[in-house]
């Protein structure tokens, strides 16, 4: 009910301060108020709108009508001015996680300058925004906190998830990315802490691939972590028990999958990621077929890895039906990796997909996967089970296989040792090496040791930034096998055509169109990536060529399809650039 306010309310004060209205002050500590609100977008309000704030960008008419006078200082200074201060400002900072900070708290002060930094200085800001910074964000989740930046759903919402997903101010979403922080990057069970993963691939979304961020949400499932660190760490912020499996694992995820299509449709796409794999290919496969679902660990990998592979053909001057695969690692992204080499390799070839796993073989900690292990493998690594003698080392696999490309996805640091780079070199001319772990300190080696020990023939890409590396008188600007070459694009492109289904013909599809913008000159410096500086436009080729794909598989449900679907890509992308106000 609405307070009246009276004289002698106005008379008396706290402290001889302003008048307590509300209550707020003279209430006592158990006594609860209400948390009044006036939402105006002006003056001072406006201000602490992110979307919406230009911070001393407001020019003189601005602000006059939006009652601004006075809120800021005198001087009117455009986006670009602000963005250079900004950008000296963060590198000022001695470490990552400090400009990692910095970047958070403009995003929620500023999102349009945010976008803005991250679009136009993307190669210096991805280590930050995304891995490797990321990963020792979340690992400090608890401690550098300030305010949510997605929804939260724990144990404790269960049978009210339809809910929580109202209390999102935004009703128009179209892309969520959702983990449950088992398996964050190489780092292990995170728990709620996991967070920093979605707000920053959907950063990515938005920057890379122009899907606006206010169609963005986030999303973690907090069954618990058996993280014992975190479970004993006082600023920890999820729920202090251990992981929840089976059924009420199941129940929780499936009341989430169901409420988000029920809350905003068939055409949201629903990301899963960082998932340990165990659940991971379980949820792939459950809600493959009735959901806008994409796995970007076991899916987005294989896409980013196998441009990789189409581009370096050029380089090899032999096709991919040609070569030997070697994995190191056979969880969702090895296995993901391989199965979609396998689909390329059955399409190029015109032969089965059983025919083409043959050529790809995958070692994991118990050695090469061969048939004499087959009854004791989890489902997801029979199909690579093929009839050889066993062998318990990589170096050995290599020796007996005899590989033309190998490809860390282990997450086990320096494990392409010199010994493996040399036998790599000693059975191939140019031997393709890509160290895909990330953060950098799980990575299977570095740009240095690849070209060093290889005598500057390793055809070489990582899962983690490394800086060129002088061999020589040579220079070799290895490049980055990051997933964000693709899952923009690739959202973008089910966004414009309405898609309703990912298939896997619309992987092969953006694959084809990333390996499609290496350049003469990119080779040249032994790249088979384009540079991220051109990323917004390599975005716009993956997007429709994806989209292409959906309305040739009849599942797009924008119609009519666009006559120019390229440019239907790039109108579509979202713009940081400031608005004029009226």
């Amino acid at each position: 009910m609405e307070k009246n306010v009276t004289n002698s309310d106005l008379k008396s004060s706290v402290n001889g301060g302003v008048v307590d209205v509300y209550g707020e002050d003279s209430a006592t500590i158990e006594h609860s108020i209400t948390p009044w609100s006036l939402s105006v977008s002006s003056g001072y309000s406006l201000l602490r709108d992110p979307r919406y704030n230009k911070g001393i960008a407001f020019n003189e008419k601005e602000r006059d009508t939006h009652y601004l006078r006075g809120l800021l200082p005198p001087a009117v200074v455009d986006q670009n001015l602000q963005e250079k201060r900004l950008i000296n400002n963060i590198r000022q900072y001695q470490y990552p996680l400090q400009k990692y900070m910095a970047l958070t708290e403009l995003q929620e002060r500023n999102e349009r300058l945010f976008y803005k930094l991250l679009i136009d200085h993307v190669e210096e800001l991805l280590p930050i925004v995304y891995t490797p910074t990321v990963g020792e964000a979340c690992q400090k989740y608890g401690s550098i906190f300030r305010r949510p930046q997605g929804l939260f759903i724990s144990l404790k919402e269960k049978g009210k998830i339809l809910d929580v997903l109202k209390n999102w101010p935004e009703r128009n979403i179209q892309v969520i990315v959702v983990t449950d922080g088992e398996r964050i990057l190489g780092l292990g069970d995170l728990g709620c802490q996991g967070m920093g993963i979605p707000v920053g691939k959907l950063a990515l979304y938005s920057a890379l691939g122009g899907v606006r961020p206010s169609a963005c949400l986030p999303v973690t499932i907090d069954v618990g972590t058996n993280n014992e660190k975190l479970l004993n760490d006082e600023f920890y912020i999820g729920l202090k028990q251990k992981r929840a499996t089976g059924q009420e694992y199941s129940d929780l995820l499936h009341e989430f999958m169901s409420a988000v299509k029920q809350n905003y449709g068939e055409n949201v796409l629903i990301q899963f990621e960082d998932f340990a794999n165990h659940n991971a290919f379980e949820l792939l496969a459950k809600y493959r077929d009735t959901h806008l679902v994409f796995n970007d660990d076991i899916q987005g990998t294989a896409a980013v890895v196998l441009a990789g592979l189409v581009s370096a053909q050029k380089l090899t001057d032999s096709p991919l039906a040609e070569h030997t695969f070697l994995f190191l690692g056979a969880g969702e992204a090895g296995t993901g990796i391989a199965e979609l080499i396998a689909l390329y390799i059955s399409k190029q070839m015109n032969a089965s997909v059983e025919e083409s796993r043959k050529k790809i073989w995958l070692v994991d900690s118990k050695g090469l996967i061969v048939n004499s292990r087959k009854e004791s493998l989890q489902a997801f690594k029979k199909p690579w089970a093929h009839e050889h003698e066993p062998v318990s080392d990589l170096l050995g696999a290599i020796k007996a296989i005899k590989p033309n490309v190998l490809i860390g996805s282990a997450g086990i640091g320096r494990s392409f040792t010199k010994e493996v780079i040399e036998a790599m070199s000693s059975i191939n001319e140019r031997p393709l090496i890509m160290a895909l772990s990330n953060p950098t300190t799980q990575s299977e080696c570095t740009a240095e040791e690849a070209y060093t020990w290889s005598k500057g023939r390793a055809i070489f890409a990582s899962g983690s930034p490394f800086d060129p590396v002088e061999y020589e008188g040579s220079v070799f600007v290895s490049t980055q096998a990051n997933n964000a070459y693709i899952f923009p694009g690739l959202g973008l492109g089910l966004v414009i055509s309405g898609a309703i289904r990912v298939h896997d013909d619309m992987l092969l599809a953006a694959a084809e169109a990333l390996a499609g913008q290496v350049s003469k000159e990119n080779y040249e410096k032994g790249m088979i990536y384009p540079p991220f500086s051109s990323i917004r436009k390599i975005s716009a080729h993956i997007a429709a060529n994806v989209a292409t794909k959906a309305y040739e598989l009849g599942v797009a449900g924008k119609l009519p399809r666009p006559k120019e679907i390229v440019k239907c890509a790039e109108s579509s992308m979202y713009s940081p650039t400031y608005r004029l106000y009226r």
